[in-house]
């Protein structure tokens, strides 16, 4: 079960959270095509940027976006210029009033989407895949990881024959709802063709209590 399913999909409601926190009957729709238009739109403009994630929140007319970012810098800018055309831009294409904040990855070592996308530059930099897969496994671990899987998928070293290819370390308990698995997946473009890169990263367990705790925290900081 647990090689079959995403696994932070598995694990929502548990022990993680949605990316689109809102709830509609009569519009949901609409409000989809405008939460992918918003997180496409986010990708094509600051995705260099190391963006892990868009969360997205929403109220009657009004539209709280949160991205996630190992470089802040870059998508707030100077004085924070760019961080303004971008809410605006984002406004002007839904509409609705938009408030952007910027929150930055303290390790983006330990993030699996940050990891798959440096492994995906790396291998359109010509790369060897394993040096670049072994790097990052060495890196997780020593920043904390309790455990980190990598895949690669595709024509690796440009051979005629597409493989898969799977590196790991530490401990990734897929069927363990309390695990803490963040999933990450990034395609590298390269002149043989498309590689495929998931990583897994496990960062210990988290119990239904403290998440609970935790997202009771969370709400508090919200009002005040």
């Amino acid at each position: 079960m647990g090689q079959k399913t995403h696994p932070i999909g598995f694990r929502l409601g548990i022990v993680k959270d949605w990316n689109a926190a809102w709830f509609t009957e009569k519009h949901f729709a609409d409000w989809l095509n405008e939460d992918l238009l918003l997180r496409k739109y986010i990708m094509a403009r600051v995705g260099g940027a190391g963006v892990e994630s868009v969360k997205i929140k929403r109220f009657r007319e009004k539209v709280n976006i949160v991205v996630a970012t190992s470089r802040p810098g870059v998508v707030i800018g100077k004085k924070g210029q760019k961080a303004d055309q971008l809410r605006a831009e984002l406004q002007k294409m839904i509409g609705k009033n938009v408030k952007l904040d910027v929150e930055e990855v303290k390790k983006p070592e330990l993030s699996a989407m940050l990891v798959a996308d440096h492994i995906a530059v790396q291998l359109e930099g010509r790369v060897s895949f394993r040096r670049a897969m072994k790097k990052s496994i060495a890196t997780a671990m020593r920043m904390g990881a309790k455990g980190i899987k990598i895949r690669c998928a595709g024509r690796l070293g440009g051979a005629e024959m597409s493989r898969v290819e799977t590196y790991h370390d530490g401990s990734v308990p897929l069927h363990t709802l309390r695990a803490d698995i963040d999933y990450g997946t990034a395609t590298a473009r390269t002149q043989y063709g498309a590689i495929g890169v998931k990583v897994w990263i496990c960062k210990g367990e988290i119990f239904p209590a403290e998440y609970k705790e935790q997202q009771r925290k969370q709400v508090v900081e919200q009002r005040a």
